[in-house]
């Protein structure tokens, strides 16, 4: 992990993505300035707490695919936001008390409290770098990649509510291409990307508040999200709808959770 940083380092003159986000799942890690930002998306979009809620639970269960089904054992998460239980690393080592965690983000709130992101299971490890998504070779040249992943052995790339941050000018798929490049035959790539295929006016008033408050967003339809997996062989049910992704079976129907209230894109695709 990078040296240690001063309270003085968050910058709460603005709103911060992972600190709304935070505030959407119901946390109490953010500040005013960010509920005040979260408050006006979800007055144009009440249905994002919705959103947060299904990306959090897609990513529980994707996770759990990629350990049970697909024995992976390793997994670097990047834009990992504030720690929100379960981790990642803990739903992995609930299958696989081995599997081994990387956390990459570059918020200095979530460095804080990076602590709770590195309390591994014995037989596992995990880790945190503060990096930015943005700038791939940093992050994989961290010293801390290689000290907890094995680059020979399939890794799990997760980039969670993540792309749709990243705009067409910091070329998001070549970012993609970038970081699996790096990966061995057998890793997979999860993503869960936002989407204004079922309401583009409410979803281009979200991207007016974002751009507002200083976060540039592109917010992308179900072509451009697949496109991020180009070359890797998509698990069933390929690209689909945050809910619709391998729904727990025997889950109780929720009649909040429709298509448009989701509004989030999700697949996860292995590499041959």
């Amino acid at each position: 992990m990078t040296g240690p940083r001063t309270p003085q380092d968050i910058d709460t003159s603005k709103p911060h993505s992972a600190r709304m986000y935070d505030y959407y799942l119901g946390g109490k890690d953010h500040f005013d300035v960010d509920k005040q930002a979260a408050e006006r998306v979800a007055e144009a979009y009440p249905g994002i707490f919705v959103c947060a809620r299904e990306n959090r639970a897609f990513m529980h269960r994707a996770t759990r695919v990629l350990a049970r089904d697909h024995g992976i054992r390793q997994w670097l998460d990047i834009g990992t936001g504030i720690p929100t239980e379960p981790n990642l690393h803990q739903v992995a080592q609930a299958i696989a008390p081995e599997a081994r965690v990387v956390y990459a983000d570059n918020d200095p709130l979530v460095l804080k409290y990076a602590e709770a992101l590195m309390r591994s299971a014995p037989e596992g490890r995990t880790t945190y770098i503060h990096a930015d998504a943005n700038d791939p070779d940093t992050l994989l040249a961290a010293p801390e990649l290689t000290e907890v992943l094995d680059l020979t052995r399939p890794v799990a790339l997760s980039l969670n509510a993540l792309l749709h941050f990243v705009t067409d000018a910091q070329d998001p798929y070549g970012l993609v291409e970038r970081l699996v490049s790096e990966l061995p035959s057998g890793s997979a790539l999860a993503i869960s990307h936002c989407t204004p295929d079922f309401d583009p006016e409410t979803w281009q008033k979200v991207t007016d508040i974002y751009t507002a408050a200083g976060t540039p967003v592109r917010f992308r339809s179900q072509a451009e999200v697949a496109r991020f997996f180009d070359g890797l062989d998509l698990l069933d049910p390929g690209i689909a709808i945050g809910h619709r992704w391998r729904p727990d079976a025997g889950a109780e129907p929720d009649e909040s959770v429709t298509d448009a209230t989701v509004s989030l894109w999700v697949g996860v695709g292995v590499k041959p």
